[in-house]
């Protein structure tokens, strides 16, 4: 296309905006066989501000690859990759191939045809494709200039020289592709069914027609719901969060600009002492199976309570520090709890003999994997229940817990410091309330809308535990002694020679930081105490304790006390009235913050059973079927294993992979590209291998993502390596 010379960019986007819905028309074709000079047509966006001026292609991208197993080696290979592309809000194609050579060629074809300094690519789950065509991506556009990773083998995104940056979308959705289309309502939705994965495929493979609509679909979906969300949140493609935490970031910014946010993050900024002591007193939610109903099966009406946005609540009614930590000489555990209401108390806890009071206590609040010194600790998955000696970082929150619960021979509190407490600030805790109201009132309305609005609800506390100082993970490309050990290519490294201070104190000037650590680690404390209140809302009686299990804002039992309960939620109204919040109302039924709430028939069971944390069965009394939560294995598959039998769910049973399709990666990366029997170009690969799990009373340990990450096996053998 000609354009004139004084033309704006505004004009010059409206003129390719008519000329591609008048001249393109969507298709799936092979990736060789397309005019690619389409995308000439394509506009750019230019990133400004902060000492940027670099432009961005408004092509929005999704690519993805199908693999395969071979004949006669556990290593797999791509057998099949889609590209689909959109822009001016249209699909604009779908391009496929079987190479990973040919998807490498087909990104320097789409790269020199879109105009601007970067282009993006997004691919969902790139950890996974990112092996697969790693080797074919440094052949052709050389190693990384870039690139972020969340853990080993989880990068956000990853930046080449010649401008392509990849980007996961599945850590931004939190969620499969499957459940994004639908949640989001996109035209075409996931071809579940259409491709059998258990077929070993060659590169020089035809697809029928349902598997080229299968491959089709993942893509397209994909586009369709990343220009969804684009619009949702009013972004440019380059200015879209790398992750879901990232959605409610900039509204957070914008609305602590307005409101002198950054004033009062400094004036109660930690130190860098005191961010590594918090990291020591931060925990996660509580998770406890009841010891002494292990492996019992409960019949009867077992009844589940879970709380109403059990962290929105607490952020919204709770009294965080507000004001710099002094430190104070050390004290004993009374003395901190005394003066819990009004103060903030971090310090490390020295018990001698700690043990529980009652050994009828059914969830013991002391985490082993806490404790910075212990000896002789006797331990309930995980959890303490005597000790000749302990060490442990916490605060007056948890304090009141430990002090209700445990008597020792003798305690101290050292490196005690404190600060004064008080609500957050208003602007946060209006901005929590409002998604809140905006979440109840779009339940059963605009689906995008919903979605967004729960995600971003969900994610302000997670804006409150950002790691302040995060390790920066190299990705090694060629083997490297570190440390006097050999470290193989395709492994990551930390690198040492960051200085963590200096990196706190940029944290501490970055001028968008407004939200203390200390907040999100006060809120996990503030949860798990509101968890124990609901625990006292459980009849009981001499011999036994009926609160059967707890996950994190739930509790179940056959003894619950209503009384007790609608006393419990009835101060849950009067905390939020004192702080100026109230019930959301919508069809003239009341939605509460915090209060505990029970689905009839949806949440009782009419058999349970738990063999701890992570780990527990229930017949539904909606359906009358099994239910299970056992982490690391699917929830409807896993069901399926025991044949409706709940006895069957006990310590060493076995739910079998292939019925559950419970998978174990095993990555292997080898010495160079090459080309197997079969005719098929193969790099480094993962292999996906059904996977058994035994069901035992093993500590179960989970963080953020595990819900996207399967069971890593670590071998190595003569030919490449397996991490």
């Amino acid at each position: 296309m000609i354009m004139g010379a004084h033309m704006t960019q505004k004009e010059l986007e409206e003129i390719r905006h008519k000329w591609v819905h008048e001249h393109v028309t969507y298709k799936m074709t092979e990736w060789n066989k397309w005019n690619y000079e389409v995308l000439d047509n394509i506009t750019w966006s230019r990133r400004s501000g902060r000492g940027r001026n670099d432009t961005w292609s408004n092509a929005i991208i999704m690519a993805d690859t199908e693999t395969s197993k071979k004949k006669d080696s556990e290593e797999n290979h791509v057998c099949a990759f889609t590209v689909s592309i959109r822009a001016f809000d249209m699909n604009i194609v779908t391009l496929y191939g079987h190479t990973p050579v040919e998807l490498c060629k087909c990104f320097k074809k789409i790269r020199k045809h879109l105009s601007g300094d970067k282009v993006i690519i997004y691919f969902h789950n790139l950890p996974y494709d990112y092996v697969f065509i790693r080797k074919f991506l440094f052949t052709k556009f050389g190693h990384p200039e870039k690139q972020l990773n969340v853990k080993p083998h989880y990068p956000l995104f990853i930046n080449f020289e010649n401008g392509l940056q990849l980007r996961d979308s599945l850590i931004l959705a939190q969620r499969s592709l499957e459940k994004w289309a639908k949640d989001l309502h996109v035209e075409h939705q996931k071809a579940t069914g259409k491709w059998d994965y258990d077929k070993i495929r060659n590169q020089s493979e035809v697809f029928t027609p349902e598997e080229l609509e299968y491959i089709e679909h993942d893509t397209l979906a994909g586009v369709e719901c990343i220009d969804t969300l684009k619009k949702a949140l009013n972004k440019k493609l380059w200015s879209m969060p790398y992750t879901a935490t990232g959605i409610p970031r900039e509204e957070v910014r914008k609305r602590g600009k307005k409101n002198a946010a950054k004033q009062l993050f400094d004036q109660i900024a930690l130190t860098y002492e005191q961010y590594k002591k918090m990291e020591q007193v931060f925990h996660g939610g509580f998770t406890h199976a009841n010891r002494h109903l292990i492996d019992e099966l409960i019949e009867g009406l077992i009844q589940c309570y879970d709380f109403a946005s059990s962290y929105p609540f607490v952020l919204l009614t709770r009294k965080y520090p507000m004001e710099k930590f002094s430190s104070m000489p050390d004290c004993k555990l009374k003395d901190i709890v005394r003066s819990a209401k009004e103060t903030a108390f971090m310090f490390k806890l020295i018990m001698i003999k700690p043990r529980l009071k009652n050994d009828f206590i059914p969830m013991p609040v002391l985490q082993m994997s806490k404790c910075v010194n212990s000896v002789n600790v006797i331990t309930d998955n995980g959890r303490i229940l005597s000790a000749d000696y302990i060490e442990i970082y916490v605060n007056e929150i948890d304090a009141l817990v430990i002090y209700e619960q445990y008597k020792t021979d003798g305690d101290i509190c050292v490196e005690v410091e404190y600060a004064h407490k008080d609500y957050l600030p208003r602007w946060f805790t209006d901005y929590i309330f409002e998604l809140f109201a905006a979440k109840c009132n779009l339940k059963n309305g605009d689906p995008v809308l919903y979605a967004l609005a729960k995600a971003k609800l969900n994610s302000l506390y997670g804006l409150c535990v950002q790691k302040s100082v995060k390790e920066n993970l190299i990705e090694l490309f060629s083997d490297r002694e570190v440390n006097g050990i050999i470290k193989h290519e395709g492994e990551f490294i930390i690198d040492d020679s960051v200085d963590e201070l200096q990196i706190y104190e940029k944290y501490l000037e970055n001028k968008g930081n407004i939200l203390s650590f200390a907040w999100g680690t006060w809120c996990t404390s503030y949860a798990m105490y509101n968890l124990f209140q609901l625990g006292k809302c459980i009849k009981e009686d001499q011999t036994i304790s009926h609160w059967i299990y707890s996950d994190t804002d739930s509790g179940y039992s056959d003894s619950w006390d209503i009384e007790k309960i609608n006393t419990y939620n009835q101060k849950c109204k009067e905390e939020l009235l004192a702080n100026g919040y109230g019930a959301v109302v919508v069809d003239g039924r009341e939605y509460w913050l915090g209060v505990a709430e029970h689905k009839p028939g949806e949440d009782d069971y009419s058999q349970f059973k738990t063999q701890g944390a992570k780990r527990y069965c229930g017949r539904n009394c909606s359906d009358n079927e099994l239910h299970i939560t056992v982490a690391g294995v699917p929830k409807k598959t896993g069901a399926q294993c025991l044949e409706d039998d709940i006895n069957k769910f006990t310590q060493g049973f076995i739910f079998s992979g292939q019925i559950t399709g419970k998978l174990t990666h095993k990555y292997f990366f080898v010495p160079e590209i090459y080309t197997d029997k079969e005719g098929n170009i193969t790099g480094d690969s993962i292999d996906l291998s059904p996977c058994d799990y035994k069901l035992d009373s093993t500590e179960v340990k989970t963080d953020w993502f595990t819900a996207f990450d399967e069971e890593v096996q670590i071998q190595v053998y003569d030919e490449g390596r397996i991490y």
